[in-house]
């Protein structure tokens, strides 16, 4: 039996030739990004469980970016800030993207793929829910808490259970009025909010594979909003060519196997798809925009780790 890709990119990092669903392994990290929220209480448990004085295991793998408390008149939120800077001069970190600098990189989920900390074949993981958007790298990344961050900055590993896969395939060509916020909005009204409930969401078809890498983004982004682990796009050309211009790093490419197993299969036509909306007070209340028309809109946000780009 095969493999799927996350499963290829778990073995590979734990030195086994395969895992199987529901296996616990030890897996090495390649990237811990962590920011302005978490980022503290990360720090105080990496210090009192490692000591004091103690490094990072690897100070080229380790993100910073803070992203959540910079607008702020609120000094405690900006003492998170300061305390991320400190260990950063500290560690002597040299990914420390300090805001108000030439540096700053806004929005970490967009900045760890601009500065090219996104690569295919790769151990992400963030202390935040929506890590999943790297997965539109071909990467393994997903969001983890701050006992399990400071784990790694000390360790440069976790334990980590091989999630099941579904799958969602997407023949055609998505018509001109479909973006991809479209596309995860009704696949979490389809399933729920919790249908993927520590799985893989593995997106493909020659629709997923038409969309820019910004596009993919916003689709593996809201895995989380189905209960998702993790979502995943195998890499391409579209990929490899995004990557290489922000890196000279060396990866490795893995695609899912044609005899792997899945959890679940579902094959969509892109030209069937609506613009969709997803209505108060959950992500899987799904509405096509149709059945909205005439609804008075209060206000309105534009940005946010999902389609801000």
């Amino acid at each position: 039996m095969g493999m799927t890709l996350t499963e290829k990119i778990l073995a590979a990092h734990a030195g086994k030739e395969s895992v199987r669903p529901g296996e616990n392994i030890w897996v090495d990290v390649d990237v811990l990004m962590t920011h302005d929220v978490c980022g503290p209480g990360t720090i105080g448990i990496f210090k009192e469980q490692f000591g004091p004085q103690a490094r990072v295991w690897d100070k080229d793998k380790v993100v910073i970016i803070p992203d959540h408390y910079i607008f702020t008149a609120d000094q405690r939120a900006h003492r998170n800030v300061e305390i991320l800077r400190e260990f950063a001069k500290e560690q002597d970190l040299p990914y420390y993207y300090d805001v108000g600098t030439d540096r700053y990189k806004g929005v970490c989920h967009l900045a760890l793929a601009q500065e090219g900390h996104n690569r295919p074949g790769e151990v992400l993981f963030g202390t935040d829910s929506h890590t999943c958007t790297s997965g539109a790298f071909g990467m393994f990344s997903t969001g983890i808490g701050n006992t399990d961050a400071a784990f790694i900055l000390g360790t440069g590993k976790l334990w980590v259970k091989v999630p099941e896969t579904m799958r969602f395939e997407f023949t055609g060509t998505f018509p001109p009025y479909i973006m991809a916020k479209d596309v995860i909005l009704q696949v979490i009204g389809d399933i729920g909010v919790d249908g993927a409930t520590y799985r893989t969401m593995e997106w493909a078809g020659e629709a997923i594979m038409k969309l820019s890498m910004e596009e993919r983004m916003t689709l593996c982004n809201m895995a989380i909003e189905a209960g998702g682990k993790n979502a995943i796009i195998e890499a391409d050309e579209v990929t490899l060519k995004y990557v290489k211009e922000r890196t000279d790093k060396p990866f490795r490419v893995d695609r899912s196997d044609p005899d792997a197993n899945y959890f679940f299969k579902k094959t969509y036509h892109a030209d069937d798809l609506e613009p969709i909306v997803a209505k108060p007070h959950s992500p899987d209340n799904k509405a096509t925009v149709g059945e909205c028309a005439g609804v008075k809109l209060d206000r309105s946000y534009i940005g946010s780790c999902t389609g801000g780009k």
